[in-house]
């Protein structure tokens, strides 16, 4: 396979010579004074001002909640079909679900077996996707995204907890459990277009803040906690094994990849039947950018769903996906132009891995299931310490040290494959190719968070925040790809890992003035529109985006960027020795 679309080392050159400037001016100030502003002659008319931002965040958590008593749960604004309620094979119908038919006139139906693994149901099988019936009420994203998600609901939690709002966060821990028990792995989301993948493995810190949280709180909490933990470790064992099944395996390197185990387009595309086509069109205009994402096959109607299968139709399943099958495969085409069968594996592992879209696995993440990436096995590294920690509180100290040692394994594998001391910052690691990737890009700060990085990597890393940072925040990479997970763009989850990282290897003022950029541009963003966005344009400051190609919206909400405001600005009023054990 062609690997053209990969830096060679020298791409790094013109910005590691950054590093011998001064941080001084951009870290020794904060946001606000490095943007002066004018006062205007006269003062313009003004609508009323909105509510405290914080006052919109605490409300958002009932706007955002969903259950199975909400009719409003069931949307799915990605697909035109109306959705189906679907409850586990082995489950009696609850009362709520027999509730909500009536009171919803929804359809509530068995899935057609039980699921004790990843891939023992595929969605393909199920004639009407569906909501997947979870137990207790959950916070969605906002906008599109009207379920709950796997790793998004970490970031939820770290604001439900800072809010205490422990029941709640709680509850979402236990559907995960749900999940793993009647679903067969923590989901990307509750929808059964979702079996086939998870997402970035988070489980184990979400069981970590609970139960810090309800340990700070009365002894009866204590109590309940330990006893709740015990039940925890046996979901995050469980949960934890996905990520070392032979699909998950990226080669011999002893790391981990993302993979999905479904093929050809993913069906929650529907409402966005350009995209694909839109992929298509830009890899026809950089013929410079050598893949092999393309094959050719035959110009068909958008809504081709014949049952024909002829000689054409045959190759075009082997090589790309199967139009008859699929309404989102028959119209992912420009002409003669397909994108492949290894592009579309490449296609879902990047939205298993959370980052859709970005460069970072080559163009548009084609090739993310060839990539040991640096996030996934730093956020792995910190779930088997967790392990450790949760076996050893539980009297088992056998279990506790193997997965010290397993982490410990892991640890040697990232310094052997992702670390780059003459660079100072950790690559992905192309396993086909046999080489590190070169693309910066901010998971470089994940190993920090994890603790996985030792002094001298954490001071090298750290050394390189002015790389990322801008006047509105941490950009994602150094590229401008036109995609939405790089350049400009900032998002929570990551600044919320960077300045966490940043944290845990005492480079404090590193982390003051990332945290402080983002926090300033959420809030110039919410008093200009009143609201808070999925993701921000941190070169220009603003809330205001223009992605080329793929996903173009910025969704209202959100979920995951109101968690992060509340634990920065937590953060930011803590003394910086103690903000130490803030970061969990």
């Amino acid at each position: 396979m062609s690997r053209s679309w990969l830096p060679a080392p020298v791409w790094l050159a013109p910005r590691l010579l950054l590093l011998s400037m001064s941080l001084g001016a951009l870290l020794g100030s904060s946001c606000a004074a490095q943007t002066p502003r004018t006062t205007p002659t006269a003062a313009p008319a003004s609508p009323a001002p909105a509510p405290p931002i914080e006052a919109y965040i605490h409300g958002s958590w009932e706007s955002l909640s969903r259950s199975m008593t909400d009719c409003h749960s069931l949307v799915d604004p990605k697909l035109t079909t109306r959705p189906v309620l679907y409850v586990p094979a082995e489950l009696s119908f609850p009362p709520q679900v027999t509730a909500l038919q009536a009171a919803c006139g929804v359809r509530a139906e068995h899935l057609p077996r039980r699921i004790d693994h990843p891939g023992a149901l595929m969605p393909a099988r199920i004639a009407t996707p569906g909501l997947l019936y979870l137990p207790n009420r959950y916070v969605v994203p906002g906008g599109r995204f009207n379920e709950m998600y796997g790793w998004d609901s970490y970031f939820i939690l770290l604001g439900l907890l800072e809010d205490e709002r422990r029941d709640l966060a709680r509850g979402m821990v236990e559907n995960f459990f749900f999940e793993i028990e009647h679903y067969g792995s923590v989901l990307n989301a509750n929808r059964t277009y979702f079996l086939t993948r998870s997402q970035p493995p988070l489980l184990s810190s979400m069981i970590r803040a609970v139960y810090d949280a309800d340990t700070a709180a009365t002894p009866q909490d204590v109590r309940r906690a330990n006893a709740w933990l015990g039940k925890a470790y046996g979901y995050a064992v469980r949960d934890h094994a996905l990520w070392l099944t032979p699909e998950h395996r990226a080669g011999e390197t002893g790391l981990a990849r993302y993979h999905d185990l479904g093929e050809g387009p993913v069906p929650e595309m529907e409402d966005a039947s350009t995209y694909f086509p839109d992929i298509i069109r830009w890899l026809l205009q950089h013929p410079e950018v050598k893949t092999d994402y393309l094959v050719e096959g035959p110009d068909l109607a958008p809504d081709f769903r014949s049952g024909e299968r002829t000689p054409e139709i045959e190759r075009l399943v082997r090589v790309s996906c199967d139009p008859g099958a699929s309404a989102v495969c028959a119209r992912a085409h420009v002409g003669t132009h397909w994108l492949s069968r290894d592009f579309y594996a490449g296609d879902r592992a990047m939205r298993e891995s959370g980052f859709d879209t970005t460069f970072r696995f080559g163009a548009f993440s084609g090739s993310t299931h060839h990539v040991a990436p640096v996030c996934l096995n730093a956020l792995l590294y910190k779930y088997e310490q967790d392990l450790a920690w949760m076996a050893a509180k539980l009297g088992k100290s056998a279990e506790a040290k193997t997965w010290r040692g397993q982490a410990e394994a892991r640890r040697r594998a990232m310094n052997r494959y992702l670390w780059n001391a003459a660079a100072g910052l950790y690559f992905d690691y192309d396993f086909v190719a046999a080489r590190q990737t070169g693309y910066v890009y901010i998971t470089t700060f994940y190993p920090l968070w994890a603790g996985a990085a030792d002094a001298a990597q954490s001071a090298a890393v750290a050394a390189h925040t002015r790389l990322f940072l801008h006047r509105g925040g941490a950009a994602v990479s150094l590229e401008n790809s036109g995609v939405q997970w790089d350049l400009p763009y900032g998002w929570a989850p990551t600044t919320w890992f960077m300045v966490a990282g940043l944290v845990h290897a005492g480079a404090m003022e590193q982390a003051r003035a990332v945290a402080e950029a983002f926090l300033h541009t959420v809030e110039a963003g919410y008093q200009s529109d009143g609201t808070v966005r999925e993701k921000y344009d941190v070169v220009n400051g603003s809330a205001q985006v223009q992605v080329a190609t793929g996903y173009k919206v910025n969704v209202i909400g959100f979920g995951w960027t109101n968690g992060v405001y509340l634990k920065l600005k937590h953060l930011l009023a803590t003394p910086p020795l103690a903000a130490q054990g803030a970061v969990q």
